[in-house]
């Protein structure tokens, strides 16, 4: 593992925070408009609603960070997209499991559960958005360029061939 981080790193831990201080704002308030439109089963349904929409859209978030704990390994790009697709395939099944689990529940109100849904993915891709246009990223990162030494003696392409050592 790698002990610099690669340069997504930072822009995703800063993401998951703003969109856990997203989500509570969002929780609060769908929580309140859920309970004065539709009582105590608009409370339920906004918050289901804000928290299903934060643990998919947080999944793929934290498995890119997972994943990127293996970037100075020789097996880094099957590992990464191994991990990053698995938590894809779960996202899919746990969404399936769980319509199927919530469509027929008496307690969620279908419209305050849809409107907290969509509110809370547009809210994460707003946060998204805000937190690439605030990080400072380099256009070319995770790259060894040739020392003075290695262009000296010739051999400058060199440093490329080479897969990264741990």
């Amino acid at each position: 593992m790698s002990p610099n981080p690669v340069s997504s790193t930072p822009i995703l831990r800063t993401a998951l925070v703003w969109s856990g201080g997203v989500t509570v704002v969002l929780a609060l308030a769908a929580a309140l408009v859920g309970l004065l439109v539709a009582g105590t089963e608009g409370l339920w349904s906004g918050l289901a609603g804000v928290l299903i929409a934060a643990v998919f859209l947080g999944i793929t978030a934290a498995s890119i960070l997972i994943a990127n704990r293996w970037y100075a390994d020789p097996l880094y790009v099957p590992i990464f997209f191994g991990i990053v697709l698995g938590g894809w395939i779960l996202k899919l099944v746990v969404f399936i499991v769980a319509l199927l689990v919530l469509r027929d529940q008496p307690w969620i109100a279908p419209t305050v559960f849809f409107v907290a849904l969509v509110v809370s993915v547009i809210a994460s891709l707003a946060v998204d958005v805000a937190v690439l246009l605030k990080m400072r990223i380099p256009h070319v990162s995770d790259v060894t360029l040739p020392s003075a030494s290695d262009v000296a003696d010739g051999r400058e392409g060199e440093a490329d061939s080479e897969p990264p050592r741990v």
